[in-house]
């Protein structure tokens, strides 16, 4: 089975798939890295590009017809980091990285790799550009293939990057794949047996497993971690909210999970 990784602006996805690569062996394919050049070959910014992208779909044409000819034929582990890849590769686990805004904002302004189209004079300036390139992207995606890319519910995995060390992310996920590899092995289901299931029970058990930093949900600038894949099981629900994730209920059991030191809790989402 594959991996699909996407998920926010600067929650650190490459950074992930350079792991994977190294540790776990798995070849990468990396749209993200395509967007940017084509925006540099242009003079665009990124947020540009994007905007071009909403005109001319040949560009989003390319990248998706690459992703589901290499899923269909490559024999090796694949890697994709790529914002669709989740929707065009088959036979794969579903992953999306989140991350804080203000997180992501601070690690945006801060990282002198991503070249003079992504220069920015201040964090807030940052964090301004993240949110617009975030709405352009969704109204683009839900234009042209009809998809809700912020659902979280259209995912295996959440992982939440924005305190935890991203070799305790990646050991988390390959953890994760495997669990959810032998509950389908367990139920003498394939991939795309699961997918297409209409059993409620089954439904149920392959529903989103979403781990989210109670220090985050809190509002905190600092995470609690005991530096394991430990996790707080919870029945907490969140929603999107205006520029993050917002809880809907179960603040007690956020507050009990930040006390007791654990990095992750599990929660539901709401849409």
């Amino acid at each position: 089975m594959h991996i699909t990784l996407t998920g926010n602006l600067g929650s650190g996805k490459s950074t992930i798939a350079k792991i994977m690569a190294e540790k776990y062996g798995y070849e990468i394919y990396s749209t993200g890295k395509i967007q940017r050049e084509l925006a540099e070959e242009r003079g665009l910014t990124v947020l540009e590009m994007n905007k071009l992208m909403q005109q001319d779909h040949s560009f989003d044409n390319i990248i998706d017809e690459k992703v589901t000819q290499l899923s269909k034929e490559s024999q090796k582990d694949l890697f994709f980091d790529s914002r669709l890849a989740w929707h065009f590769a088959e036979n794969a686990f579903k992953v999306f990285l989140t991350v804080s805004i203000d997180e992501a904002a601070r690690r945006v302004y801060n990282d002198d790799k991503r070249g003079d189209v992504e220069k920015y004079s201040s964090q807030e300036e940052a964090k301004a550009n993240l949110i617009e390139r975030a709405h352009t992207e969704d109204v683009r995606y839900k234009e042209i293939y009809g998809l809700d890319y912020f659902n979280l519910n259209n995912y295996d995995l959440v992982l939440d990057s924005t305190f935890t060390k991203p070799e305790l992310l990646a050991e988390i996920l390959v953890s994760e794949k495997r669990r959810y590899e032998e509950t389908l092995s367990a139920k003498g289901l394939s991939n795309f047996d699961k997918n297409k299931t209409d059993d409620p029970d089954l439904k149920n058990m392959f529903l989103p497993r979403i781990l989210l930093a109670p220090a985050r949900l809190l509002g905190t600038s600092t995470g609690n971690t005991r530096d394991n894949d430990e996790i707080f099981d919870s029945t907490v629900v969140v929603k999107r909210g205006a520029e993050d994730i917002e809880v809907v209920s179960g603040l007690d059991q956020i507050d009990k999970a930040a006390r007791e030191g654990y990095e992750f809790i599990s929660v539901g989402y709401a849409g």
